[in-house]
């Protein structure tokens, strides 16, 4: 009898060795690392690039409403702007004020024995309250006023009348028939308010008052307006001083003044410096946030001279005439609404705005 043995061959299957499997694991983490690094690169790029376009937006929206204004100083002004009260019982006006007494520029009366310019530059006078933003290059932020009369709403289709030649408080006015349609009436929605400036001119002068009561058809100018304006009691340059000697003059021609302040504020909430717009003697309203610091210069043409004296941050201080302002230079700075971080970014804008309507001497030649 045969006997058959049978061996039964086990395969056994060689495994991974520890030092294998700590090998592909190294190799794994790093490969996941690199991953993750390129994806938090990725995503910061992207963060960083829409936070630097959110900033130039804020700043080239602050800038095209300054450049419109800028554009319009001096419009509808007479040639070398207008003389305010003075002489005896007069007081120094203001401009960059509201109705309720608050200033927002630390120098708020007009300059060179209170007189309106079309530009009134305002160097090193640009935070309210002299608040200190500290990333403000050279501690320096300056203000700037600009003031042109309103062509948009229609006020000079009125007859204007003085109801009293001894009392210059009060005018009259009546829509001129030969004007049609007829305008709307001086205090429906977006026409004259209180705080707004008008200027009247006849064959007496010019001059300007602040808006204190208004009806259909009159408007009040009291004394202690918000921006001492109207000063009935001061010697010349009021509204007495152009007050017709008969009641029944209806020549003179009134205009909406726009007074318009730019400046930055600090919120007392934590939050980033803000650029405002101030006009007449109403409440100023945000124009863009994060804006750190904000300065002008001006090319000035030099009488003396004939020639032009450019980038003057302070005419004013070097005896220069903002009447011959040809030229306004505008320097920005914004930041990133991230603070405090190697994320925040801190980029400026620059432009030039012509004053066109100022006196013009051509050294662009």
């Amino acid at each position: 009898m045969d006997t058959m043995m049978k061996t039964q061959t086990h395969n056994s299957q060689r495994g991974f060795s520890l030092l294998e499997l700590l090998v592909s694991l190294s190799l794994g983490l790093i490969v996941l690392a690199s991953i993750a690094s390129l994806f938090r690169t990725g995503m910061n790029s992207t963060f960083l690039v829409s936070q630097r376009a959110e900033t130039q937006q804020n700043m080239r929206a602050a800038i095209d409403l300054m450049t419109k204004d800028i554009n319009q100083a001096g419009a509808g002004l007479p040639s070398g702007g207008i003389q305010l009260p003075t002489g005896t019982g007069s007081s120094t006006s203001k401009y960059g004020c509201d109705q309720s007494g608050t200033c927002y520029v630390p120098t708020y009366t007009y300059p060179t024995s209170n007189y309106m310019y079309g530009i009134i530059p305002g160097w090193s006078n640009g935070v309210q309250g002299n608040a200190v933003i500290p990333a403000t290059p050279g501690r320096r932020n300056d203000s700037i006023t600009v003031i042109y009369a309103d062509y948009n709403y229609p006020l000079w289709e009125y007859y204007v009348t003085f109801p009293s030649t001894s009392s210059a408080t009060t005018i009259n006015l009546a829509a001129n028939p030969i004007y049609s349609p007829a305008p709307a009436a001086i205090n429906s929605a977006g026409a004259i308010q209180v705080g707004d400036l008008i200027m009247l001119s006849n064959s007496r002068g010019t001059a300007v008052a602040e808006v204190t009561g208004i009806t259909g058809t009159s408007m009040t100018f009291a004394n202690l307006d918000a921006l001492n304006i109207n000063q009935s009691g001061a010697a010349s340059n009021n509204l007495q001083t152009i007050n017709p000697r008969n009641t029944a003059d209806n020549t003179t021609v009134a205009y909406r003044l726009f007074a318009v302040t730019y400046y930055l504020t600090v919120p007392a909430n934590g939050q980033m410096p803000r650029l405002m717009r101030q006009v007449n003697g109403l409440t100023p309203v945000p124009v863009a946030d994060n804006i750190i610091n904000m300065q002008f210069a001006y090319d000035v043409y030099n009488s003396t001279t004939s020639a032009l004296d450019s980038n003057q941050a302070n005419p004013l201080g070097v005896a220069e005439s903002p009447n011959l302002v040809q030229k306004v230079n505008i320097w920005i700075m914004g930041q990133s609404m991230t603070q405090n971080g190697n994320k925040s970014q801190n980029m400026y804008l620059a432009t030039s705005v012509s004053a066109r309507n100022m006196a013009f001497r051509n050294r662009y030649q």
